[in-house]
């Protein structure tokens, strides 16, 4: 009888050629790449070891204005004034209480979406902002209540955006579905409304928020400064959340449509259940990059008269005692935003992985 012994199994081939094939694969595949990619690096060494040189090796970290002695960075500027960058002219004192709304914050952006229960979902999306806004402005539960003219930096800036975004959201997708809808006159002012405001810089708006909607009211009556730029950024970018929404409805094939028809669901429930959430991730990227540009443009909060962070380094710098400090105070800020705004980025991205239906 004829006796059979199994052979040792080969590895599986590999994808992996090495570095040198990656770099000639990638970088230099021919002559003009090859220039382009030196030209790249030439320009990497010129610009990134003086840079690093400025920001970090030759900064200058502690100490007073008087003893700077390095040509780098003066950091001690940022660490002197951190506190109005951070907080504008909030009360010492209470810093725990937005120390304590960035805590509650994150937890909540990083625990969402591993959130399987909808009711639980629903409820948190409606506590959140009511125990955010108690715990920054006060006059509950025994906390000291600090005016929203004392709000300012960092804090202001997320606030303002934070606000602008979730309340914009479902406004949007409100007047996107009117502005799809098959009744003339709800879809001529959704339409209307959308061309109106895209047609208007958000300066306008802030402006005629801070200026012509007092006129409105009777006298005696005061309408929070804070509120109205809330309400002009609201709805300014609810008319571009409208768009997105719009293209990703129309991305939808006809057959979502019929099919939700053929299962027998009405209106909103073939909206709710079957088009709103393939219409939703589809856009994913665009909404992402709206939120990223009304994040950034919440520096225009200024011309009504209020400080975010960059109006925070504008006025720390006319401190007679820290003149000439202003190009740390912009390296700063800019930092802070391209730490956000590559957050909200990557956030995104790990949305769009969770929610790919592709494979």
């Amino acid at each position: 009888m004829a006796t059979y012994t199994m052979k040792e199994a080969k590895p599986a081939p590999t994808a992996n050629k090495g570095i040198i094939f990656w770099l000639k694969e990638n970088l230099f595949p021919d002559v003009k790449s090859s220039l382009l990619t030196l030209f790249g690096l030439y320009v990497i060494y010129s610009i990134v070891p003086p840079l690093l040189d400025w920001m970090i090796f030759n900064a200058t970290w502690s100490g007073t204005k008087d003893e700077v002695v390095n040509s780098g960075a003066r950091w001690i500027f940022i660490i002197e004034k951190f506190d109005q960058f951070m907080y504008g002219f909030y009360p010492e004192s209470l810093h725990w209480r937005p120390n304590l709304v960035a805590i509650i914050s994150i937890v909540f952006v990083f625990s969402f979406k591993y959130i399987k229960n909808l009711k639980v979902k629903i409820a948190g999306i409606l506590l959140f902002p009511v125990v955010c806004f108690i715990l920054i402005s006060g006059g509950w539960f025994g906390l000291e209540v600090v005016e929203t003219e004392k709000w300012g930096g960092l804090m202001l800036t997320i606030l303002v955006a934070a606000v602008g975004i979730i309340a914009s959201f479902p406004i949007g997708v409100v007047l996107a579905l009117g502005r799809q809808s098959n009744m003339p006159i709800l879809r001529t002012l959704c339409i209307g409304f959308i061309e109106f405001v895209r047609g208007v810089p958000l300066i306008t708006i802030l402006f005629m928020a801070s200026v012509l909607l007092p006129l409105f009211f009777h006298d005696g009556i005061e309408f929070n400064k804070l509120l109205r730029a809330l309400i002009g950024i609201t709805l300014f970018q609810a008319a571009y959340i409208a768009e997105v929404v719009r293209g990703g409805l129309q991305a939808i094939p006809k057959g979502q449509y019929e099919a939700s028809e053929a299962l027998g669901l009405s209106y909103w429930q073939g909206m709710i259940l079957i088009i709103l959430p393939q219409a939703l991730k589809i856009s994913i990227p665009n909404l992402v990059g709206s939120f990223i540009s009304l994040f950034k443009d919440t520096t225009l909060v200024l011309i009504i008269g209020l400080f975010d962070i960059l109006a925070m380094v504008t006025l720390t710098n006319s401190d007679t005692n820290w003149l000439g400090y202003e190009v740390e105070g912009y390296v700063f800020v800019t930092l802070i935003y391209w730490v956000c705004c590559f957050s909200m980025s990557q956030y995104s991205k790990s949305i769009e992985r969770k929610f790919n239906t592709e494979h």
